[in-house]
């Protein structure tokens, strides 16, 4: 353990007293009217819990003490460290302990004290909102301490901890393809400089036949008519048209930039096809002793959908997802391997943390908040969030605005009254809803025809509609 400064080293010397020097003189202006304790009349739920603030350099921890004190220490952010505060935290029998961290300061932290035994709480700083001023890493970790103890704090969500290491895989994975974007962009800005423009004659530039043509151009070759014969038999226009757009200037500055950027553009492809192995030999650890589930053949997609940042062992993928789940969310229409494989990572396979679809849609960011005063509705937007299984499930909704299915009914339905944001996310929250079915009872994916879906929409407006006039005192009668 490293030494403590000189402002921890007397906080660790004497415990510090709950009761403030301000509150008796609060006391004092309210003339003789005793004060209440903010707490008085409360429950203690966790009697042995422990509030614990971290930062970069130091990490404070506070425990209970006897009567109404209470016990603050400084420590390191060294694993010595980490392993002495746990020591500490077992020495005055703590069960449970709160955190409050930035950044991902506290991942050692938590898994370390996870591995002593201790139940740990990820809080938000949201949620530790206090009065302005008297702000230290101490007071902090007191405050964390009482709420804690009285059974105010909530944990933010942590999935299982077997997918704990394939998310960081998958997380990964998602960074790598957003660095090799730009470098795409860098190849095309190059190529337009030297008006050559391979982004008309072709549909993707890093396709086959455009990594072909700029593999030439940089080995040297300038004849329109040659590298227009590069292109695969599959490509929509012919060698004539491609060769027309083919023909530049050939700028020994643009050629350069073009060049490091195709080397960036493979590097970062052959990374993320050697994170690709990587995250299937961590699939085969995970969750060993479970069988693996047939997996039903995917219904043909659009044409033209494929997608170059989708895994390319596809069917291995869906195999590991069905075991680990023991449900197929590829087959929802809107999801695919790729976007099944984000929410199971994000989200886990326990639904138990979530009582209900109400409570899972709400952690995803797919439901309004309500701010009501007085019994007036303030506010009722959805909030914005950064959840990754929310922007998942927003994609799959997007997916679908077209599709002939049940949700692309409802989101073209949906459009026309309410726009195409709102549309998103309430189509989005209808699949998370199965989804929660899913993954909760463990029931596999069944739709309805849309012609079905549309009767069932016609009875329940025509259901709607009668109660309404009888509530008016009319009564309807077909015409």
């Amino acid at each position: 353990m490293r030494k403590l400064t000189t402002r921890s080293d007397r906080a660790c010397q004497k415990p510090i007293q709950k009761e403030s020097k301000e509150m008796s003189r609060r006391g004092k202006r309210t003339q003789g009217m005793e004060k209440a304790h903010p707490f008085q009349g409360m429950s203690r739920v966790n009697p042995n819990a422990a509030g614990v603030d971290i930062g970069a350099v130091e990490i404070v921890a506070c425990v209970p003490g006897e009567g109404n004190t209470q016990i603050v220490r400084a420590f390191g952010n060294y694993t010595v460290d980490l392993q002495a505060l746990g020591r500490w935290l077992a020495d005055y029998g703590v069960k449970t302990v709160a955190m409050e961290s930035t950044g991902v300061y506290w991942i050692a932290l938590f898994e370390e004290l996870e591995r002593q035994g201790f139940e740990c709480l990820l809080i938000s700083s949201r949620s530790l909102r206090r009065v302005a001023g008297r702000k230290s890493d101490i007071s902090d970790a007191q405050w964390i301490q009482t709420l804690h103890s009285y059974g105010l704090l909530e944990s933010s969500f942590r999935p299982q901890a077997e997918l704990i290491a394939l998310r960081t895989l998958l997380r990964h994975r998602a960074q790598l393809i957003e660095h090799r974007s730009p470098h795409i962009q860098h190849m095309q800005k190059a190529l337009l400089q030297m008006n050559v423009h391979l982004s008309q004659a072709v549909s993707d530039i890093t396709g086959v036949t455009g990594l072909k043509i700029i593999e030439a151009i940089l080995a040297g070759e300038r004849s329109p008519e040659k590298l227009a014969a590069l292109r695969e038999p599959g490509c929509k226009k012919s060698a004539e048209e491609i060769g027309q757009a083919l023909t530049g200037t050939w700028r020994e500055e643009h050629l350069f930039v073009l060049k490091q950027s195709l080397a960036m553009y493979t590097f970062y492809s052959e990374q993320i096809a050697t994170c690709d192995e990587e995250i299937e030999r961590v699939y085969g650890l995970t969750y060993p002793d479970r069988k693996d589930g047939e997996v039903a053949p995917l219904r043909e997609r659009k044409r033209n959908s494929h997608s170059k940042n989708k895994p390319k062992n596809e069917e291995s993928i869906r195999q590991h997802l069905k075991r680990i789940s023991g449900v197929d969310l590829s087959v929802v229409d809107g999801f695919g391997v790729s976007l099944a494989q984000t929410v199971i990572m994000e989200v886990g396979t326990d639904m138990s943390k979530f009582p209900g679809e109400k409570h899972f849609c709400s952690w995803l960011g797919l439901a309004p908040k309500h701010e009501i005063s007085g019994g007036k509705v303030l506010k009722n937007k959805t909030l914005k969030t950064k959840n990754r299984a929310g922007q998942a499930f927003r994609m799959a909704a997007q997916s679908v605005k077209q599709a002939d299915c049940v949700f692309g009914v409802m989101y073209r339905r949906l459009r026309a009254r309410l726009g195409p944001a709102q549309a998103t996310v309430a189509t989005a929250h209808a699949i998370a809803r199965v989804v929660y079915r899913m993954l909760k009872y463990k029931v596999e994916y069944e739709t309805i025809s849309v012609e079905e879906y549309e009767q069932k929409y016609k009875a329940q407006q025509l259901k709607y509609m009668r109660k309404k006039a009888a509530k008016l005192g009319y009564q309807l009668t077909p015409a």
